[in-house]
């Protein structure tokens, strides 16, 4: 997918990529930090149809919205011919005990056999993350490992 770069001066960066369907997307980084979600006419990025403001925090979430779910499909598709194994995404509720800990304090992989192999937190995506990794509440864990492994993982998270 070809994404074009436009800067926009005295504003901040335009993003954009045509669809399938000859959908214009993109997204607006302003200087002062903020986003704006923008539709524009296909044969002609200059004219935008549709405009979604979004502060820093709606921007993080609609990309944990699209970028979780993107990377997990990644993970499957590559371990597609490992029986056994399964990738899932493993949500850290707010005030769980593992909320604001080192993630190496879940010892997930010595009891469970589950590997943690990215922490998303609004929208940024934190692949292979060490043991002193501080999880948060609202993270959503990628998570590879078995069935039997993946359940007892997430019953931690939860319980502790």
């Amino acid at each position: 997918m070809h994404v074009e770069v436009t800067p926009l001066p005295g504003i901040g960066t335009r993003q954009d990529f045509l669809t399938k369907t000859g959908r214009r997307i993109g997204v607006i980084t302003h200087r002062d930090g903020h986003f704006e979600l923008i539709a524009s006419k296909s044969d002609d990025p200059d004219s935008c149809v549709a405009s979604i403001p979004l502060s820093t925090e709606e921007a993080g979430a609609l990309a944990s919205l699209l970028g979780a779910p993107q990377l997990v499909a990644q993970l499957r598709a590559e371990q597609n011919e490992l029986a056994g194994v399964t990738t899932r995404q493993l949500p850290l509720a707010p005030g769980t005990p593992f909320d604001g800990r080192p993630m190496g304090d879940t010892q997930l992989r010595s009891r469970t056999g589950v590997s943690i192999v990215a922490v998303v937190r609004a929208g940024t995506v934190h692949p292979s993350p060490k043991p002193d990794f501080i999880l948060g509440g609202g993270d959503l864990l990628v998570v590879v490992g078995t069935g039997p492994g993946l359940k007892a993982a997430a019953d931690i998270l939860d319980k502790g």
